[in-house]
């Protein structure tokens, strides 16, 4: 039998350690709370010093206010604060730091001095944490953070702390998430006494291409929205920019960073249509929000947040990058065709909706026909590929019977069709150079997005099919309180799911264009994504990837002969295709080879 033993409080110390071990997980933790502090300050250039990756020695030097001398001794107690005096300034808090907890938390684990001055004192204040004596010394206006032998009174945590290159590691990322936040600020690491890395104030273009390489900045799409109360900014790589690991995605609210699961969520969900398998993407977001609509306070470590209305955060951010994905062509010049509508029935089997109501025969799939017999006028372009001598395509490459009009000055952004190589590709040729055209993959992103559309154009519920047996399955009490606070939200995603007794639900009706889905597979999805997220893209995936399938039969097949104008009007089609520069397999649909490549490859000018 246990014995009760007796309640005591804990000592002060004790009680920092303890919340030393929420705050500081290692030496990255503590770069980031002081780093937190110096932006509070209105420093506009922060300087980090290392030793032993943060181990030995961590040192952040900024100009920013300073402490007044009569606040020093304060500054390292247990839950005294600048930043908040209230309740109502707790829920509109913008500061990055406001508990007043983790600097008692660091130095009741590490030797710790923090020398500081305002612009009206003469001199510097010195203050040793262990001591808490006070003294004169030399300073700039300013604060000086000092953090030396991190842990040595905890020795077990220090156990737990990898290489030193590793922590290291860890600290620059710490480093680089708040400079990516904060262009107008200079940053300078340093470590073993050597410049490891500077960035100097600059606009936020420059600073990620300065952090994150020129090969982001080119291959992402700029997000600026304002949808609802949000607005969201920054920037969201190119499919073809994702990456095997969840290591380039930065985000940020109320240029807090953040590791939100909700944001993640909502971000991965907009390239749902274009990224597929476990890539992951690339992005850096800043989301801006009314401090009253976030609660920043609920992680020790403060990486954490919690929206009053989750479900707005998710459906803006995934709005405003699907948004930007879409519009990833560049910019387009007016077409000179008209919209790509080829003579052979085959080719464009199915045609954009002309109203939101579309018949069957309109959606029917012709199956694919072999490619017709050249004539013998037909130009180079339209002709089955036969062996030939070099001196006989020589020849044969001018030897066409109708004139060709001369390109314009200005041509569009895709150019002017030239010829089929392989039937496969389209060579163009535009203001830059060539353009090389998978026609396989740019018809199938035409023509999927064309069925999306007509499916898409109304926004009344999805139509749903009574199942003849209603399918019943065991549900947790929480999928059944989702099922009945959820119930109009299912109705929209064409599911009608109620509770049958205690703790069994059952799926009465399912979308229609999912007929052959598991109902209760497909209730169990909604339900988890609608508890997790609070919004589900479950069944939109699947109804998507139905349309995929669609586009992907009806789609130009490879080795298919066109001629120049259906080339050139497949073309067009792309520019004011939304995502067309990508497959529904997240594939490029076309490459740029500039005349300035094309002189290197022949090294023209040397």
């Amino acid at each position: 039998m246990v014995q009760p033993r007796p309640i005591r409080d804990l000592p002060d110390e004790l009680i920092s350690q303890i919340a030393a071990g929420e705050v500081v997980e290692r030496p990255a933790s503590v770069v980031r709370e002081l780093i937190d502090n110096a932006l509070d300050a209105g420093a506009s250039h922060i300087v980090i010093r290392l030793m032993a990756g943060g181990v030995r020695l961590i040192s952040v030097e900024d100009d920013g206010a300073g402490i007044a001398a009569e606040d020093l001794p304060r500054a390292l107690r247990r839950h005294a604060t600048s930043k908040i005096a209230s309740l109502n300034d707790l829920e509109h808090v913008l500061t990055m730091g406001f508990r007043g907890e983790a600097l008692a938390a660091v130095a009741s684990i590490a030797d710790v001095t923090l020398t500081s001055r305002t612009a009206g004192m003469t001199h510097g204040q010195r203050l040793e944490a262990r001591s808490g004596e006070i003294s004169p010394a030399a300073r700039a206006p300013g604060t000086t953070m000092e953090v030396r032998e991190l842990f040595y009174a905890t020795p077990a945590r220090r156990k737990f702390l990898k290489s030193d290159a590793t922590e290291l590691a860890h600290c620059m990322e710490a480093v680089r998430r708040h400079a990516l936040a904060r262009p107008h600020v200079a940053f300078t690491v340093w470590s073993e006494g050597r410049l490891l890395h500077q960035w100097r104030a600059c606009t936020l273009e420059q600073r990620l291409r300065d952090m994150l390489g020129e090969e982001f900045v080119s291959g992402s799409r700029e997000v600026d929205a304002t949808i609802g109360p949000l607005r969201i900014q920054g920037r969201v790589g190119i499919p073809t920019l994702s990456r095997a690991k969840a290591d380039l995605q930065y985000t940020y609210v109320n240029d807090r960073p953040v590791k939100d699961r909700l944001i993640a969520h909502g971000v991965r969900a907009a390239y749902d249509d274009v990224l597929h398998g476990n890539r992951q993407p690339a992005y850096v977001l800043f989301v801006s929000i009314a401090p009253e609509r976030v609660d920043v306070n609920v992680h020790p470590a403060k990486v954490e947040v919690r929206f009053r209305d989750s479900r707005e955060v998710h459906q803006a951010l995934h709005r405003a990058v699907e948004a930007a994905l879409a519009t990833s062509m560049p910019p387009l010049l007016p077409p000179v065709l008209p919209p790509f509508l080829p003579p052979t029935a085959h080719l464009n089997a199915v045609e954009p909706p002309r109203s939101p109501t579309i018949s069957p025969q309109r959606l029917s799939l012709t199956p694919d026909h072999p490619p017709p017999a050249a004539a013998p006028h037909q130009p180079m372009a339209a002709r089955s590929v036969i062996p030939m001598s070099p001196m006989q395509q020589a020849t044969l490459l001018y030897a066409r019977e109708e004139p060709v009009a001369p390109l314009p000055v200005e041509k569009p952004t895709l150019g002017r069709a030239l010829a089929q190589l392989a039937g496969l590709y389209i060579l163009a040729e535009n203001d830059h150079g060539l353009i090389v055209v998978d026609m396989h993959a740019a018809h199938e992103r035409i023509v999927y997005e064309r069925l999306k559309t007509a499916f898409q154009s109304g926004h009344a519920p999805l139509p749903s099919q009574p199942l003849l047996i209603p399918a019943g399955f065991a549900a947790t009490p929480t999928e059944m309180a989702c099922a009945e606070t959820e119930s109009e939200t299912l109705q929209q995603l064409g599911l009608d799911i109620a509770a049958i007794g205690p703790g069994r639900l059952a799926v009465r009706a399912s979308p229609a264009a999912l007929s052959q889905a598991d109902p209760v597979a497909l209730a169990r999805s909604v339900l988890r994504d609608l508890i997790a997220h609070e919004s589900s893209q479950h069944i939109q995936r699947a109804h998507d990837e139905l349309l995929a399938g669609m586009a992907c039969h009806g789609a130009i097949r490879a080795h298919r002969h066109l001629t120049l104008p259906e080339m050139d009007a497949l073309l067009r089609d792309m520019e004011t295709t939304l995502r067309a520069d990508q497959c529904n397999h997240g594939r490029p649909t076309w490459r740029q080879l500039s005349l300035k490549e094309l002189d290197g490859l022949f090294m023209r000018g040397r």
